[in-house]
């Protein structure tokens, strides 16, 4: 039986949703990066590390070389740097939105008069 298409993309956002794996993939972005300098910018225990690595390998977003006792990681394909892009920009646009809501707030508490809208069904009882 195969999976539907959505299914499949919220297992691949759940495999991506954790912030190591994240970090990870950003550090990814500019190519292949060897373990020791993974750990050292991510700060967290070699065996966390290597869990996390080893999801993102069986996903086949990123792929691993070997270098005499060194080994690497880099990204398997370009799409997912731009999906990371991508996502920058999404959230880059809610915070700023949020900052001009709190900008809005912000006049409220210093007793200025902030614009009545609210949404339709959200007034008082």
């Amino acid at each position: 039986m195969q999976v539907p298409l959505y299914q499949a993309k919220a297992e691949f956002f759940r495999m991506l949703g954790h912030p190591v794996r994240i970090r990870v993939l950003e550090l990814l972005q500019h190519g292949p990066v060897p373990v020791r300098d993974l750990l050292a910018d991510i700060e967290i225990e070699p065996s966390s590390l290597s869990q996390q690595l080893a999801v993102l390998r069986r996903s086949g977003i990123v792929v691993s070389t070997r270098e005499g006792s060194t080994v690497r990681y880099a990204l398997a394909g370009g799409d997912v740097a731009e999906l990371l892009r991508a996502a920058r920009r999404i959230l880059t646009e809610l915070l700023v939105g949020q900052n001009e809501l709190l900008a809005e707030l912000r006049q409220t508490d210093d007793g200025r008069t902030a614009p009545a809208t609210l949404p339709t069904g959200t007034g008082p009882s």
